[in-house]
């Protein structure tokens, strides 16, 4: 790849074979369009429906509920459909939730061919035209001035005054002043290619020539196209944990079935019966409801965070926030406002801070709007004349007092501008702007009378350099009142004898929030960096203001990433909280390097440049007012307010999502566990006939279980969430105390269906009733009621029900109600009594029932007051 921005215009004309002042042919241009394409940029292949529904059943949840189904089936003799018609209407309604809900990250790709210019302001044939930006070539002259979108890579051949806005590309947060006569080294980056403009930047004042050097994919902002087409979607944590959960179920599904089918052949039973039991058992421990509840706690979490501002575009985003440990945020226009502001100045007296601000909203070519708070023009102007205006000095206002009467326009070696205004008594008052460097040393006194003396010099100069050092752009601003309007305007001899009125200091000031925000996130365990294409002075100045750099990190530049090996980075990852004059390809080194060493990674922006590291990201966040449609398309979630504390509250929702998961999955699970306990023991023990019947477990897995599974999805975040670390992204889910937890309370919840049964069948069955009916009427009403119970003792982990609020949750109550109506009506109404094989129960038998389900909750309740004691 040549690097144009080394070699001289001249040299890139030969190389090219063009005229500077003809430009191509028709003929030539039509041979370079066949051989280099279009000036396009090339879009992936779309998916169509089919194939996204069916992506969506390959996940190993819904091959499990899809065994389920099959082997219901099978365990009625093929005579039985209801149960698996059931379970494939859960597995195609979570799938078009899923595909409803999701969006696709290519349409970032589509933005990106949106922002090129439609027209081109060309050299063909030696005259002047308008053409498609479609039909641009490498070798094409084309014109540009303030305003146009540039087309195309192309090195400059001349320019008067010309800048550029390459925020969105490279991560600069000023306009870049350009030079057509610059030789810059071969490896320069793209935002320091000061002879180059690039494709789909915008030239914000000035005038230029530029030859065409690339097109379509071969231009910086095609580069990106080809990362973001490149780059594979990341699993995220809650997929992993659901395919953990479906490869535990499945093995414990095996392992279990293959021991009662043994066990039963054991105690003498036939082949056939014992296959139909260990199939109703594999059913029962299967929670067929488990990806539906999981689809549907996302979704609402997904509309919870889009009344905070933040608009959630895949469902396992959510959860994915829950556990980030790392924000990689973009500086300009995500941690400060992209917009310059005047934050500081000195004057040589107090009270002459109005003079100096008058001279900055004179001297300058930025408009202040109608709503006399926001100008428009180059952004240091604009910020100039903005300082003014909230001093009560309106530009127009001055303008009327002191018309502009003639200028001198800033040029890059003077270094300074100057514009002439009429005082009201007569005469004539220039007003100077420029570097301080340049401009203290044409100062000879102050305001009122007084000489500017060289240690009075000094000591501005002093104090100018040590607000650069802050990162502060520094101006210095003078005056010089004459006679008359002069014939000829000689800056030479203008400006000179100056009046220093004072050094002005600006910055793109950080957003008012993010502080708060940066130590939020701190305190929760995760760490806020920043990575952004600005210099490394104003970068660290910026991260130390917001927290994000403390004493003994470090900072880095895109240079020293350029000779850091992937190793090295990825070993020292940890020490740096600042990243600067970085490139695209940079950032997506950045955040793999964190993700390598296993931390998951949230990354915002909002420029082009930001897209390809939005997406490689575990979770990418966008700008949505100043973020780019390239930066939106790539990313998983957009920020509607542009704010960066929506991130911190988006995390902790994030932990509250992924929390009521847990906790749905807990209390799932639980009573599967019990469940299979219940048949399991029975077999083993040798009894008589089984405790529950096959249309019973369905009846719980998908009705009773489901109701109180949701609510839990709907529980509140819990106050103390954000004083955790994340955890970690491969921390097992059935690892430790909360396997222990499932095991011995799926345990108790089994010990109680065990004993109802065994109870009904002996003791408690009345002398006209049927002991095996009661005995399978009490087990399955103990199930049942102990389940709606346990729901409520899962809604917090440490806490106590009654801490918490026995019925603040509405969702809950709801679900308890129904649920404990619809089982009251199975027990009691005759004809429902005939289909799930029941028989009506005594008062004795009912009470029984009742102290025997809510056992479990008690247990759970006086565990939790023994560990919070422990802890106190």
């Amino acid at each position: 790849m040549t690097s144009w921005h080394h070699e001289s215009p001249a040299a890139v004309l030969g190389e090219l074979g063009v005229h500077k002042t003809a430009g191509l042919s028709s003929r030539e241009a039509a041979e370079r369009l066949n051989r280099h394409g279009p000036n396009t940029l090339d879009t992936p292949p779309g998916r169509s429906l089919p194939l996204r529904f069916f992506d969506q059943l390959r996940d190993p949840m819904i091959l499990v509920l899809l065994a389920a189904a099959v082997l219901s089936v099978v365990a009625s003799g093929g005579e039985e459909w209801v149960d698996a018609i059931i379970i494939l209407v859960i597995i195609v309604v979570n799938a078009c939730i899923s595909i409803v809900q999701e969006q696709s990250a290519e349409k970032a790709l589509e933005a990106l061919g949106r922002m090129a210019a439609p027209k081109a302001h060309v050299l063909r044939d030696g005259k002047s035209a308008h053409l498609s930006t479609e039909e641009l070539v490498p070798g094409d002259i084309i014109l540009l001035e303030a305003g146009d979108r540039v087309p195309a890579d192309a090195r400059l051949l001349e320019c008067s005054a010309l800048s550029a806005d390459e925020s969105a590309l490279t991560g600069e947060s000023l306009p870049v002043e350009k030079k057509a006569e610059a030789l810059l080294p071969e490896d320069a980056a793209a935002a320091d290619r000061v002879n180059m403009v690039l494709s789909s930047t915008v030239i914000t004042g000035g005038r230029g020539s530029a030859v065409v050097t690339a097109t379509g994919m071969d231009t910086e902002v095609g580069r990106i196209a080809g990362m973001l087409l490149t780059e594979q979607s990341t699993e995220t944590p809650l997929q992993r944990k659901m395919a953990e959960i479906s490869r535990s179920l499945s093995a414990l599904c095996l392992g279990v079935c293959a021991v009662v089918f043994g066990a039963g052949l054991a105690w003498g039973r036939g082949m056939l019966e014992m296959f139909l039991t260990a199939v109703s058992l594999a059913v029962a421990a299967i929670p067929e409801g488990l990806p539906a509840i999981v689809t549907i706690v996302l979704a609402l979490g997904v509309q919870r965070m889009a009344k905070r501002s933040a608009i959630v575009k895949k469902l396992p985003a959510v959860e994915t926030l829950g556990c980030a440990s790392v924000i990689c945020s973009d500086k300009t226009g995500t941690l400060t406002q992209n917009r310059m502001t005047v934050v500081e100045s000195l004057v040589p007296q107090e009270g002459q801070r109005s003079t100096a601000l008058t001279i900055g909203a004179l001297c300058s070519d930025a408009v202040l709007g109608d709503n006399r708070r926001t100008a428009s023009g180059d952004p240091t102007e604009a910020a100039l004349v903005e300082a003014a205006a909230r001093d009560g000095l309106c530009q127009q206002d001055l303008l009327r007092e002191l018309p502009r009467r003639g200028e001198l326009p800033f040029d890059s070696v003077r270094k300074r501008m100057s514009t002439l205004h009429a005082l009201p008594g007569g005469g004539v008052r220039l007003m100077v702007k420029g570097a301080p460097d340049v401009l203290l040393p044409r100062c000879i006194s102050l305001p009122g009378g007084g000489a500017l003396s060289s240690q009075r010099r000094r000591d501005v100069l002093e104090r100018g350099e040590e607000m650069a050092g802050r990162a502060l752009r520094v101006l210095a601003v003078a005056y010089r009142d004459l006679p008359s309007l002069p014939v000829r305007l000689d800056p030479e001899e203008l400006e000179r004898d100056l009046t220093f009125a004072g050094l002005l200091g600006m910055m793109d000031p950080p957003r008012k929030e993010v502080k708060a925000a940066v130590a939020k996130c701190l305190g929760a365990g995760v760490k806020p960096v920043m990575i952004t294409g600005d210099h490394k002075l104003t970068a660290v100045a910026v991260a130390k203001e917001l927290g994000i750099y403390h004493e003994g990190d470090l900072a880095v530049t895109g240079a020293d990433l350029d000779f850091m090996p992937q190793a090295l980075l990825e070993a020292d990852i940890e020490k740096f909280s600042v990243f600067a004059r970085v490139t695209p390809e940079h950032k997506m080194r950045i955040v793999r390097a964190w993700q390598k060493r296993g931390h998951v990674v949230a990354m915002t922006g909002d420029g082009v440049n930001d897209a390809p590291a939005l997406k490689a990201a575990d979770i990418g966040c966008a700008m949505g007012l100043t973020g780019t449609d390239v930066a939106k398309g790539a990313a998983d979630m957009i920020l509607t307010d542009d704010d960066f504390s929506t991130i911190a509250g988006a995390v902790e929702q994030g932990r509250g999502v992924y929390a009521n998961i847990k906790k749905a999955i807990h209390y799932l699970l639980s009573c599967n566990i019990g469940e299979i306990v219940t048949i399991f023991c029975a077999t083993l023990l040798g009894f008589s006939h089984m405790p529950l019947l096959p249309v019973q477990l369905l009846w719980l897995n998908l009705v009773t279980d489901s109701l109180p599974a949701l609510a839990l999805g709907l529980e509140g975040v819990e106050q103390d969430v954000m004083r955790h670390k994340p955890r970690p992204a491969n921390e097992k889910l059935f690892a430790g105390p909360f396997a222990f937890r499932l095991l011995w309370q799926g345990l108790l919840v089994g010990g109680v269906t065990l004993a109802a049964f065994i109870l009904g069948g002996t003791r408690l069955a009345g002398p006209l009733q049927s002991a095996e009916g009661v005995a399978t009427t009490m087990a399955f009403a103990t199930l049942t009621i102990c389940q709606l119970f346990h729901a409520f003792d899962v809604r917090s982990e440490e806490h106590s029900i009654f801490h918490i609020g026995l019925l603040s949750n509405p969702a809950m109550n709801r679900a308890f109600a129904v649920g404990f109506i619809m089982q009251m009506l199975v027990l009691t109404l005759r004809p429902l009594q005939r289909i799930f094989s029941v028989v009506p129960l005594l008062p004795m038998q009912w009470l029984a029932v009742f102290l025997l389900s809510l056992a479990p909750t008690l247990v759970c309740e006086i565990v939790k007051a023994v560990k919070n004691r422990s802890r106190a």
